[in-house]
């Protein structure tokens, strides 16, 4: 069973964590079931950033990105070369080590 090492986050995940992953699902999933509670505005349809992460090891060993998560990467905080969205990486068997950015870029939340 693979497992993503999360790096701490000062809102999300103070003391970072390590969460159990099952083949097969999504970042997101895994860091929802895990307790940490990533934003994902557009209930993972690849609609928008707010799931945005920086995957610091493993990024060979997920999905490629398409087309769709590439437009909508483009408008996250803080674009790195090996950012995805949490919502549509899956996890392959390897173990991940990824990053939260500070700050995420969510229209809906930021209207209110």
């Amino acid at each position: 069973m693979p497992q993503i090492k999360v790096l701490p986050h000062a809102e999300l995940c103070p003391e970072g964590a390590v969460i159990k992953a099952s083949y097969g699902q999504s970042i997101c999933d895994a860091l929802l079931h895990g307790g940490i509670e990533i934003e994902h505005a557009c209930e993972m349809a690849c609609a928008c950033s707010t799931c945005h992460v920086i995957v610091r090891e493993g990024y060979d060993s997920l999905n490629a990105a398409d087309d769709a998560e590439d437009d909508m990467l483009d408008r996250a905080w803080g674009l790195e070369p090996h950012s995805r969205l949490a919502c549509q990486a899956v996890v392959s068997k390897a173990d991940l080590v990824i990053e939260l950015p500070r700050y995420s870029r969510n229209l809906a939340k930021e209207l209110k």
